[in-house]
Formats: structure tokens, sequence, C-alpha cells
């Protein structure tokens, strides 16, 4: 057993902690945002930006072990309100893109509804919930783009088993209000946009650029594999990996971008 895949058995905190914890960290990241240290996407445009640099969509309504499909339902009804917020943002040089600075408090005096949520492993319903999706997508983007992730979770348990998977595990992004969230940073010399909607049964983006890009992205999997702990559960493993190739001189670069461990909610030796 490799020492990185050594997880130990997760700890159960009082619901009390787990609320001032939130709420402690959600002020925390509020201030970061009030006190201009980053300088925020905000700006917004119906004009699209001349370059595709990638286009990614995911299936709406995923029938899902022990989730009630009106939980799928209301979640399409978040993301749409949520991709209202964000759709068209402009990411110039030197700015940084947040999810939730943009989107802001999911609330039903907003219009949010209860949808699914995961906590330690455990699938719930929280107002707001399946907003997780956007993350994902968004996070799938990027990865094929120039500019650089700061900021990103995923969930440290894997809850349901793979149906119909075409991303690698642990190619996404989970979200919470407001902390746990997807950034990332425009570095290069020119502005970048996301366009977002939503079809009959997909989930759909896309993003462009001011100038061509002069190379592409290929993002691979490698190291999959599970492993039962000493504690008798069962983890997964892997790395994601990302080759940046040039589009003229064909000159190939690799790189590392994470590696993922997490907690299985099912026996992974079962059908």
């Amino acid at each position: 057993m490799f020492m990185q895949d050594q997880i130990e058995k997760p700890k159960v905190r009082g619901k009390l902690r787990q609320k001032l914890g939130k709420e402690y960290f959600c002020l925390k990241e509020k201030w970061r945002w009030w006190s201009g240290a980053e300088k925020l996407a905000k700006l917004r445009s119906k004009d699209i930006l001349p370059n595709v640099v990638i286009e990614h969509k995911s299936v709406l309504l995923r029938p899902l072990k022990d989730v009630e499909m009106y939980l799928q339902h209301n979640k399409v009804v978040n993301l749409s309100l949520a991709i209202k917020k964000i759709d068209g943002v402009i990411i110039k040089p030197g700015e940084t893109f947040s999810i939730w600075q943009l989107v802001g408090r999911p609330s039903k005096r907003r219009g949010f509804l209860e949808g699914m949520t995961l906590h330690n492993g455990k699938v719930m319903k929280d107002t707001g919930g399946g907003l997780c999706q956007l993350g994902n997508l968004i996070y799938w983007m990027v990865l094929h783009t120039p500019l650089t992730v700061t900021k990103r979770w995923r969930h440290s348990y894997d809850v349901f088993p793979d149906v119909n998977r075409t991303l690698p595990f642990g190619s996404g992004a989970t979200l919470s209000y407001n902390y746990i969230d997807l950034q990332f940073k425009n570095t290069t010399q020119s502005a970048f946009q996301l366009n977002l909607w939503i079809d009959d049964t997909h989930l759909r983006g896309a993003f462009l650029s001011e100038v061509p890009l002069d190379v592409t992205y290929q993002i691979e999997e490698r190291n999959h594999h599970f492993q039962q702990q000493w504690w008798g559960g069962y983890t997964r493993h892997n790395e994601i990996w990302r080759k940046k190739i040039g589009i003229n001189s064909a000159e190939v670069s690799e790189e590392l971008l994470t590696e993922n461990h997490a907690i299985m909610m099912y026996n992974p030796l079962l059908e």
C-alpha cells in the first residue's frame, strides 16, 4: 500500500460544530471578496468572443440509486437560476472567476428549490442542491484552457458506482456556499468568456477566447485503483494528468493536475 493511499476512518463531528464552522468560513470568504485582495470577474456580455476553445455538455436527468426524481427536476430549476448570473461573463487578464461570488447564496427567497446534496458520504436534501453539476462542467472545461485553477474542492466520498461514466473519476468540482467554491484566474494576456445554457436534455457550456490558442489540451486518468483500508472500508484513488500539445510545433508537455483519494460508500467488488 502506498502512503498516499492510506486514509483514516472519517471522524463524526457534532451538528453545532459543523454549523458554526461553516458560518465562520463563509464570513471569511466574504471578507476576502470585500477586501479587494483579488480582482474578480463581474462583467457579462451578450457579445460572443470569436474563438471557441472547448464545448461540453452533461445530462440533466440521471436516475441515481435511492434519489427521488423530483430532486433531479428541482436541480434543473436551480441550474437555470445559477447560470443566469454567470452566462456571458468575461474573464479579463488578471481577473479571478468565482462561481459563488457571481451566483450568491441559493435561498428559497431567490427561487432556489430543494435538491440533492452529499454530506459525509450520505445523500441529503437542501435548498439549491444539484449545483455541483455546474461546478463539474465548468471545471472540466477549464482544464482544457490556459486558465489557472486557484480553488477547487471535490467530494472525499465516492457515493455512486460508475454508470455510463464518460469522464475520469475525480475530474469534477463540488460546491457548497460559499467557501467550497470553484475559482480560476486568467494569467494570460487575452480575455476569455464563459457561456452556459440549458436545452431539453443537457446542461451545456463553452469557453471562448479573444485570440486563437496555439495549443490544445488532453486530460488523462492514470494509476486508478481501489484499496481496502485497515479499518475495513474501501477507498478509490487515481491521478489526473494534462497534456499540452502545440498546434504548430507538435511539442508535447504534461503535468500532474491532481491526485484523488476518496472513501467508497459501496463495495467495489460487487456489481
